[in-house]
């Protein structure tokens, strides 16, 4: 049962990052790409920081229209990731494109990489598809949350008929407990393993995680009952293979945000 009751605190009270500046669940861009950087040891902070500010003073310059959210890993391994969203893969494709066409840009990329590359262990990439079908009121505005909990959840061949049943009853649970939860499930459709999927959950402050160990978990299990948690938990072990959770704050030195973010927030984002 533990697996599920994690499943559910995971979810609840949360955002699903889709896009930089949209209020609706029908505007939010359905394709999220994820760099992921290992930092080697004693080289993330500062030092990580200062490396990718080169990569946001470029793109800055160049008044680049693409933005990214930029995670520093708060448990597991050392690690920064680079959240970039995308309406379509067409616009993936058109934003690659344009920037290796400015010669200015993309070389200035090219040598912030150098830089950066040493002090890193390695760098992979993953693009995911946004599921609605998985998410309940998936907000886009991510401007105000400082932390996130990314999950993945491996389901196992052949049993993502039985993983949607599960999210289903998840969802009619919440809609009944905990009406205002919010999150978005993504399908990782390329760069790792299949039947991969992410549910990204956004947090104003770690008092949200509290409250969804306190409180909000006992609501869910209230609404489904001692019957219906433990059919839950049966499904939940039939059909998914393995799970992971990590922590991550925003760092706003390595993020490239849009002007509306930092006049809102001009503290945190350091504008002036």
């Amino acid at each position: 049962m533990k697996h599920v009751i994690r499943m559910v605190l995971s979810v609840c009270l949360s955002v699903g990052c889709a896009s930089m500046l949209r209020a609706q669940e029908q505007s939010v861009p359905m394709v999220l790409q994820i760099t992921r950087e290992w930092v080697k040891p004693g080289r993330a902070g500062t030092a990580h920081e200062k490396t990718e500010g080169a990569f946001v003073e470029a793109m800055r310059k160049a008044k680049w229209p693409t933005n990214y959210l930029a995670l520093a890993s708060m448990s597991g391994r050392s690690r920064a990731l680079f959240l970039t969203s995308y309406a379509t893969f067409e616009a993936y494709e058109k934003d690659t494109a344009a920037v290796a066409k400015n010669t200015t840009l993309s070389s200035a990329v090219d040598n912030a990489y150098l830089a950066d590359g040493e002090l890193l262990e390695g760098l992979d990439q993953a693009v995911f598809y946004y599921d609605p079908d998985k998410s309940m009121n998936a907000h886009a505005d991510l401007s105000p949350f400082r932390f996130y909990e990314l999950t993945l959840f491996h389901v196992k061949p052949g049993k993502n008929k039985e993983w949607g049943e599960v999210v289903k009853m998840v969802k009619e649970a919440n809609a009944k407990a905990v009406p205002d939860a919010h999150w978005g499930t993504f399908y990782q459709a390329f760069g790792g393993d299949g039947d991969t999927y992410l549910v990204i959950t956004g947090h104003k402050s770690l008092s949200e995680v509290d409250k969804g160990f306190a409180v909000d978990g006992k609501k869910f299990e209230a609404a489904m009952g001692e019957e219906g948690m433990k059919k839950l938990n049966e499904m939940y072990a039939d059909c998914v293979e393995s799970s992971s959770q990590q922590l991550f704050s925003v760092d706003p030195k390595m993020s490239y945000v849009n002007e509306e973010w930092i006049k809102a927030d001009p503290a945190f984002w350091g504008g002036k």
